[in-house]
């Protein structure tokens, strides 16, 4: 009984916190969509304990916002939040790298190859999913490696809200992080060179800021183009009202 009380619990809890988590950040569930307790519980077959913990989570790592006795929904893609959040994943990844450099095997810079293949195999064929997947796998070789498990903790943390932005803009033609500079990655930690192992993850990191400033550029674009229209749409609709006015007023004196 000892056994079987926290670790089920803790193994429920995760399980929701995943699931609802993937879904969040794969867009499955978009943002402002209301989540309930009942619904997630029938279709994951738990009970609702688990996935209000798992609400709970998601709201205090921002991929959920609440309001009690109200609502629970999908928080927005908020670019400033993103660009937050990259700056701190980006130097817990910095930090990583430097630790995990001369700690590296051969194996270990293998893996990271393999990663970057597939990475870059999952790109050319547009597979957001693969491209994402082989990505973490990469950069979690050197995570894992540096032991420090405060900026693998952050990493976990942060980079669910990272992830959404750039799902979205892989699917609209936006810049994935390039396999180029991947493999500028992956020689500099086989030649166990720390400074410029260090310095390529800065500046995969700083691409991906890029992107959050493209993201941010083309939403105030598209919030433009939409006031545009409707002035467009007044200008048109306001004569026209005018001269219906006008015409009911003639026929009124007539």
């Amino acid at each position: 009984m000892e056994a079987i009380r926290p670790v089920g619990r803790t193994l429920l809890r995760d399980r929701a916190y995943q699931a609802i988590r993937d879904a969040i950040v794969a867009g499955e569930i978009e943002p402002g969509a209301v989540v309930r307790d009942a619904e997630f519980a029938e279709l994951l077959g738990l009970s609702r304990a688990p996935v209000r913990e798992a609400f709970s989570r998601l709201v205090d790592e921002g991929l959920l916002e609440s309001k009690p006795q109200s609502y629970t929904r999908v928080t927005p893609v908020v670019a400033a939040d993103v660009r937050d959040a990259a700056a701190v994943v980006g130097a817990m990844h910095e930090l990583a790298t430097r630790a995990a450099v001369p700690r590296l095997f051969a194996a270990d810079v293998e893996t990271m190859r393999s990663a970057n293949e597939r990475f870059a195999a999952a790109v050319r064929t547009g597979d957001v999913d693969a491209a994402l997947v082989a990505d973490d796998e990469l950069h979690d070789v050197l995570v894992r490696v540096s032991g420090n498990h405060a900026a693998a903790a952050t990493i976990a943390r942060y980079t669910p809200l990272i992830r959404r932005l750039e799902r979205r803009r892989f699917g609209e033609g936006g810049n994935c992080r390039s396999a180029g500079l991947h493999e500028q990655l992956i020689e500099a930690c086989a030649a166990g060179e720390t400074d410029e192992a260090v310095r390529v993850t800065a500046e995969i990191w700083h691409g991906l800021a890029a992107l959050v400033d493209e993201s941010e550029q083309g939403d105030e674009s598209d919030e433009g183009e939409k006031a545009e229209q409707a002035e467009a749409a007044g200008r048109v609709g306001g004569p026209r009202a005018e001269a219906v006015d006008q015409q009911a007023a003639d026929a009124a004196d007539h």
